[in-house]
């Protein structure tokens, strides 16, 4: 199995990172200091036509696969863009799938194609509070009258909320007493964020400051039903659609950083001189890199499995979660050894390493941790009984 590149794909790598060779660490640490949005990056991005890079030809998009999706995230995240950079566009890649898979004509041309051409934001709204991954568990409830459907309740990390113009919404619509499997009696709807019924609290946080993260609360909010996707009752069966392209993705953009750090560590140790030599000439410095190096290049082969599983309609469960787990231990693996590479120096926001540290515990912990990788892994692929 060859995972060259190919020529099309050398060219999408280097178009990207053209783009973002205009957005240098000093914008990416301001950025870091203000939380403001990264507006100008993502306009940029979008007038090239790479939102809509997974998108169909017939939404605007340019109708490649998950792998090209891919290789533009890690790029993004490579250039010091990091986790800031590609948390700004990532819902565009992957997000909008289920719509792809199960909405009407008139919902993919209204819906997909404005998010392809930049002209929209979205944010993914499925995890609550008192609930975490247990998404079956969900009590966001969104009581059906007439043809509209009235929503209560919270959400909880919902990224890009205080700039989205459209919400992706998972809700109840069936209590969980009354369905016959817990799976069952949730439905999806794609609507307009609606700020007088919906309130946004910003989470301050650890890292990527500049893509908001909020806790979201439901009062009336009111959704037509022609803005549901598919049936009602079958949400969680059409979002199944969207998890593995965001692993492998967030997965992608995992390797991007950690080689972002291993490039910073790398020329770090070239120049740092002390006791009278470089200190890249010691061996406690040198095969720490080396073994990062190595970490990274295994994960990105396993990302590449398993985006073409998924672009080839072959099962991807377990590759897209072998990918997650890989990428996010040696994103996280290179960003740590990267400040230790740099001492105390490493501590120190102009050298931009600790700002990656921070960061890549975004693709370490979300949207699964590490555990629940392996626990896909351990019953799905060893046949192992379920532990939880």
């Amino acid at each position: 199995m060859d995972m060259t590149l190919t020529k099309e794909q050398e060219e999408i790598r280097d178009a990207v990172a053209k783009v973002c060779a205009r957005f240098d660490d000093a914008y990416w640490l301001k950025r870091d200091e203000t939380g403001e949005f990264p507006q100008d990056f993502y306009d940029a991005l979008a007038r090239d036509g790479w939102l809509g890079i997974c998108t169909a030809e017939a939404q605007g998009g340019a109708g490649l696969g998950v792998t090209e999706a891919a290789i533009m995230m890690r790029t993004i995240a490579e250039s010091g863009a990091g986790m800031s950079g590609a948390s700004a566009v990532h819902i565009n890649i992957f997000g909008l799938k289920p719509v792809d898979v199960y909405g009407t004509a008139e919902q993919k041309e209204r819906m997909i194609r404005p998010m392809a051409e930049g002209r929209e934001k979205a944010c993914f709204a499925v995890t609550e509070p008192n609930t975490g991954l247990n998404t079956t568990q969900l009590k966001l409830r969104a009581e059906k009258r007439g043809d509209t459907y009235h929503v209560t309740g919270q959400k909880v990390w919902i990224s890009t909320a205080q700039v989205a113009d459209r919400i992706l919404l998972l809700a109840r619509t069936t209590p969980l007493e009354e369905v016959a499997k817990a799976t069952h009696g949730l439905s999806l709807f794609y609507t307009t964020f609606d700020r007088e019924r919906i309130r946004a609290r910003v989470i301050d946080k650890m890292g990527r400051k500049c893509v908001d993260s909020n806790e979201l609360f439901f009062e009336d909010f009111q959704i037509p039903e022609a803005d549901r996707i598919g049936e009602e009752g079958r949400g969680f069966e059409y979002i199944l659609h969207g998890m593995n392209p965001e692993r492998i993705l967030i997965a992608a953009e995992a390797v991007g950083l950690g080689m972002a750090a291993l490039r910073k560590a790398t020329q770090y140790a070239k120049e740092r001189v002390v006791f009278n030599r470089e200190i890249g000439r010691n061996q406690g410095i040198q095969h720490p890199l080396a073994a990062n190096w190595c970490n990274l290049e295994a994960a990105w082969l396993m990302v590449m499995h398993a985006a073409r599983l998924y672009d080839t309609g072959q099962p991807a469960g377990a590759a897209a979660n072998a990918a997650k787990y890989l990428a996010g231990e040696a994103g996280f693996d290179a960003c740590q050894q990267a400040v230790m590479t740099h001492g105390g120096f490493g501590y120190a926001k102009e050298y931009h390493v600790e700002r990656y540290l921070r960061e890549v515990m975004v693709p370490r912990i979300a949207p699964i941790s590490p555990q629940l990788a392996l626990c896909y892994i351990a019953e799905r692929v060893l046949g192992l009984p379920k532990s939880y």
